[in-house]
């Protein structure tokens, strides 16, 4: 058994990651020998392909700013591991975290000594933590579960919520989801429960046909957004993105997003209609009040993330196509005419010469680097892959944004982004060390 934060972690890192072996049958059997400790949970679970985590950040800070205790379980995490279960923003415990999983290792043996099943998946045990924790050790009013992976098959699919959504459908992790929309829809739809609302923003008519046949199959309410649901943008200003939203029964003017880009009004509105659904449905009354105080409050970390002013750095997480579409879109927003120098690194399994082609032309010049992480592409794929005329490469992240800092002028700016895991290292430095010290 576990007595040290460090045992805890290196037992749940030394487990095999997250993909390998999907299905819900380990998580099924494992949490009826607990007494199924997730069904006291009253759940909010949200899947998509971009969106998602800055949708649950919504509601977490909306049903905050009511009084609620709120939980989340998200992934990656961006600064530490803790924050993958949270409660009010403030990230398990570690004497928490190795309590949860004295109680989940003897589980973990049993399931692959008593079944045909096999060893549980690193993301299945993290997943099966957060229900020890959220049930039987910090209980909360509410728990925004985000989708790991794909959301059929995924370990979080085992509750059920009381409203659903996925925020959109495009194309990433087509080894695992499919290679067209409609099949990652399929996968994505799977998170669909029984007589239970779904919240969705996806736009592509192959996602919606597929998430319309889902909810008609599970008698479950959809909630379509430009028809159960809609939002006008009033511009953007040094408070933020400006917006009205109108449903059914909760129509409001002027909400303001401190998070930046357009796209952010699609997830904000998704969290607006499931924060309707609950008023009206399940017993989760909020005021006008707590909705504009916690859009306001609402920030996510890596989402077009000031980290420094002088000069000016920006981290984004964009890692696959749509959302480099979407930050390019923020770019023109906000930086027209701004000289932009571009850190790049990405994973090599990722669209990413398309990634690049698009990055590329919202920028004045970049640089390729790469990262400690097994899926890592090297600065020299990424360079071969770029066409900027002015482009190079350092795989020396940690120099090449030295660098950069350094020989950035008054006025312009430095753009981090390519990957998650990526820009969280990078986060990690900028917020633990002055820019000319974070090399060990």
């Amino acid at each position: 058994m576990f007595e040290t934060i460090d045992e805890t972690l290196n037992w749940i890192h030394g487990l095999i990651p997250h993909g390998i072996k999907p299905g819900t049958k380990r998580m099924e059997w494992m949490l009826a020998e607990l007494g199924n400790p997730q069904q006291k949970i009253r759940a909010v679970h949200v899947g998509g392909t971009n969106g998602k985590g800055s949708t649950v950040c919504y509601l977490w800070h909306i049903y905050q700013a009511s009084g609620m205790t709120v939980g989340t379980f998200i992934s990656p995490y961006i600064t530490s591991f803790n924050e993958r279960i949270m409660v009010n923003g403030k990230p398990i415990r570690d004497q928490d975290l190795i309590k949860a999983a004295n109680l989940v290792y003897p589980l973990t043996l049993a399931v692959d000594r008593e079944t045909d099943l096999g060893l549980p998946t690193e993301f299945e045990v993290v997943t099966m933590l957060s229900f020890v924790y959220f049930a039987m050790i910090h209980p909360c009013d509410l728990v925004i579960y985000e989708v790991g992976l794909g959301g059929r098959l995924d370990s979080t699919n085992v509750i059920h919520p009381l409203v659903s959504v996925i925020t959109n459908v495009a194309m990433d992790h087509m080894k695992q989801l499919g290679n067209t929309i409609k099949q990652i829809a399929f996968e994505k739809a799977g998170i669909i429960k029984e007589a239970t609302a779904i919240v969705t923003t996806a736009e592509h008519p192959d996602a919606q046909a597929v998430i319309r046949d889902k909810a008609r199959e599970k008698n479950a309410e959809l909630y379509l957004l430009n028809t159960a649901f809609s939002y006008d943008s009033l511009g953007h200003d040094e408070d933020g993105e400006h917006f009205n939203f109108t449903a059914d029964k909760l129509h409001l003017n002027d909400l303001v997003l401190h998070m930046r880009g357009e796209h952010q009004l699609k997830n904000a509105s998704a969290a607006l209609m499931a924060v309707q659904h609950l008023a009206e449905c399940c017993g989760l009354p909020i005021t006008e009040a707590a909705i504009r105080e916690g859009l306001l409050k609402a920030a996510w970390p890596g989402r077009f993330e000031r980290m420094k002013h002088d000069p000016l750095v920006i981290i984004d997480g964009a890692h696959n196509v749509q959302g480099t579409e979407a930050l390019v879109r923020t770019l023109t927003r906000y930086y027209e005419g701004r000289t932009i120098h571009l850190l790049y690194a990405a994973l090599k399994d990722k669209q990413y010469e398309q990634m690049i082609h698009l990055i590329e032309s919202a920028v004045h010049d970049v640089t390729f680097t790469s990262f400690d992480y097994p899926r890592a592409a090297s600065s020299d794929l990424l360079y071969a892959a770029g066409h900027h005329r002015i482009k190079k490469k350092d795989p020396d992240w940690m120099h090449a944004l030295n660098d950069m800092i350094a020989k950035t002028k008054a006025g312009e700016m430095v753009l981090v982004c390519g990957s998650l895991y990526f820009i969280s290292a990078v986060r990690h430095a900028l917020r633990d060390g002055k820019s000319n010290e974070m090399r060990p």
